[in-house]
């Protein structure tokens, strides 16, 4: 069971071993969530429109990728992002949530936020899941070109759980002199054409490749030498039901043939 399936989740799901079945609505009384690309220079703009929406009442997650400064990054993070929006915003309550802080304390800000007595909510990623607050009706997402497809959109599912209008912001930087890589690109493009979850997958595919369907990797090239998932899923669906009708009436033939293709990473099953 998967919210957005995983390159590799989904590719096997074009085989007949997996039933599958498809839930292609939101929840009774969900608005959809409006997805905005916004440059680093206009932070500032954006920190003012936060002080509207907290002014309304509403609540506000910021989302980075890092908890405190990197040698190897010249990221944004958590701890600083903290800092610079209490000073932005001092008349909203501003949280700080990240992996490291003790599980008591974890709990204790999440409680305050669900509650309503945190305005503003930084965290990393670990909002991701299992966080449902109606309230909150803006996810700012830091340096979203670093976060793939799968993170990107289960972050966006954080707003939106509540009748109020809701927006995602994608808040991007770029080198100085640089442009955005071509992977990181089609990411944010994805996200920005649509909110479905099984099309995002489908991006995430295509982008990342689908990677083992005997094996454990789950994105990257395929096992397979000569089909496309993408390309090929008439001819999938013709081997779908071809395949149980030669084992029915050919075995051996069948075996030699699974045999030929896959040999000894047949063995993966067995894991």
């Amino acid at each position: 069971m998967s919210a957005t399936p995983i390159p590799r989740t989904l590719a096997m799901s074009y085989y007949a071993d997996l039933d599958v079945s498809t839930l292609d609505e939101l929840p009774p009384g969900r608005t959809p969530v409006v997805t905005k690309l916004l440059a680093e220079h206009r932070r500032d703009e954006l920190v003012e429109r936060l002080r509207a929406q907290i002014a309304e009442g509403r609540q506000v997650y910021w989302v980075c990728p890092l908890i405190e400064e990197s040698e190897a990054l010249d990221l944004r993070h958590a701890s600083q992002t903290h800092a610079e929006l209490s000073a932005a915003l001092p008349a909203a309550r501003v949280g700080l949530l990240h992996a490291r802080l003790p599980p008591a304390e974890k709990k204790a800000v999440m409680a305050e936020f669900v509650a309503g007595r945190i305005d503003v909510l930084v965290s990393t990623t670990v909002i991701e899941v299992g966080v449902d607050v109606p309230n909150a009706s803006v996810m700012v997402i830091e340096h979203a070109e670093r976060f793939g497809l799968s993170q990107l959109h289960q972050l966006r599912g954080r707003v939106g759980r509540g009748a109020a209008a809701s927006a995602c912001v994608l808040l991007y930087s770029v080198p100085e002199g640089g442009r955005l890589g071509e992977t990181a690109r089609a990411r944010l493009k994805a996200m920005l054409e649509t909110a479905d979850g099984f099309e995002i997958a489908r991006r995430d595919l295509e982008i990342r490749g689908p990677g083992e369907f005997l094996g454990a990797r789950q994105s990257g090239d395929a096992l397979l030498r000569f089909a496309d998932l993408a390309e090929d899923s008439a001819l999938l669906q013709w081997a779908r039901a071809t395949a149980p009708a030669m084992w029915a009436r050919h075995p051996q033939d069948a075996a030699r043939h699974v045999e030929r293709w896959l040999g000894a990473r047949t063995d993966y099953l067995k894991a």
